[in-house]
């Protein structure tokens, strides 16, 4: 089992911190969500409603020509690399491991790559993946650069895959609109912007083929029917989108003054966390835990990431870097 955060349970029995007093800043999902409106009775009783609202709902929000839903973006990276014979895989790293985990798993040829591909490496692989914004250092890469890549794949069959799911609050460098093009694969969830993880609710944006083929592997009823009512009304409340997006901008900037004015200055990040590669990482990962704040350590980076407070959180982050 790959470690990610949220973790809190192991947390709390690790540091002797009930359950309930810690801060969780290791997630990067929205502290704020989307407000759960009430579910009708009949959505618990009976099997998931197949009338595609859900879908149109989704195509509309991303602007994206067809889109399948799925549980999470995790339900289709566990999908993708059974679609494909024996290939060879390169990652743009670091990365959300379980991206890595799942080509290793059926038989794929996996290498990491830490620079921007070349023309070269691009002719010695068959699947390129990336998460923009990065998961955790933030990077973004722009959306032409990412079309020419797709257009060098895709004339040898190969696919760009990116991983969006911290792309909302900046719409402007979504492929989402693109997604329907040959070689190209773009996840997106509602896990982090509006804040239902649990929900497990995820979409795969691609060509028809490719969404046939994954929507047969994974079977009906991928989302349950409570949660395809809450993500229908979420992905259409532009209202509360538009404020979250300006909301969240905002906390970002605070978490980087808050960091900078003790001494932590964040490399890199986006509206939903900051990252981190200070001189003794795992050292600040350890003394805010024993304080009570988690956050998420990558020891092959020597970096954090830390995702934004709630409203009662941020007078224990200021408390705890200061006493550290």
């Amino acid at each position: 089992m790959l470690e990610h955060g949220g973790n809190l349970r192991a947390a709390s029995e690790r540091f002797g911190i009930p359950f309930s007093d810690w801060l969780d800043l290791s997630t990067g999902i929205n502290p704020h969500g989307y407000p759960v409106p009430d579910i009708p009775p009949s959505a618990w009783q009976r099997l998931p409603e197949t009338d595609n609202r859900l879908e149109q709902a989704a195509a509309h929000y991303y602007g994206a020509k067809q889109i399948l839903v799925t549980s999470g973006s995790q339900a289709a990276i566990q999908a993708l690399p059974r679609l494909r014979p024996h290939c060879r895989v390169t990652v743009l790293g670091p990365m959300y491991a379980e991206h890595t985990h799942a080509w290793q798993q059926h038989g794929h040829t996996v290498n990491e790559l830490v620079d921007l591909p070349d023309s070269t490496m691009l002719g010695n692989t068959e699947v390129l993946i990336l998460c923009n914004p990065n998961n955790p250092t933030g990077r973004m890469i722009a959306p032409d650069q990412l079309l020419r890549w797709r257009q060098i794949l895709a004339a040898r069959d190969g696919w760009l895959i990116v991983d969006e799911a911290f792309m909302d609050t900046t719409p402007q460098f979504s492929l989402a609109a693109s997604s329907h093009l040959p070689g190209l694969i773009v996840l997106r969830s509602l896990g982090k912007f509006f804040g239902l993880a649990g929900a497990r609710v995820g979409f795969l944006l691609a060509e028809t083929g490719l969404l046939a083929r994954c929507a047969e592997l994974l079977g009906p009823w991928p989302v349950s029917g409570p949660a395809r009512i809450v993500a229908e009304i979420a992905l259409a409340d532009r209202n509360w989108q538009q404020h979250n997006r300006s909301q969240l901008l905002a906390a970002n900037h605070q978490l980087a003054s808050v960091l900078r004015k003790y001494g932590l200055e964040p490399v890199n990040g986006c509206a939903l966390f900051q990252w981190l590669k200070p001189e003794h990482a795992e050292n600040l990962h350890l003394r805010l835990a024993q304080l009570g704040i988690w956050t998420r350590y990558f020891p092959s980076q020597q970096g954090l990431r830390l995702g934004l407070p709630g409203h009662a959180g941020w007078s224990k982050l200021e408390t705890s870097l200061k006493q550290i």
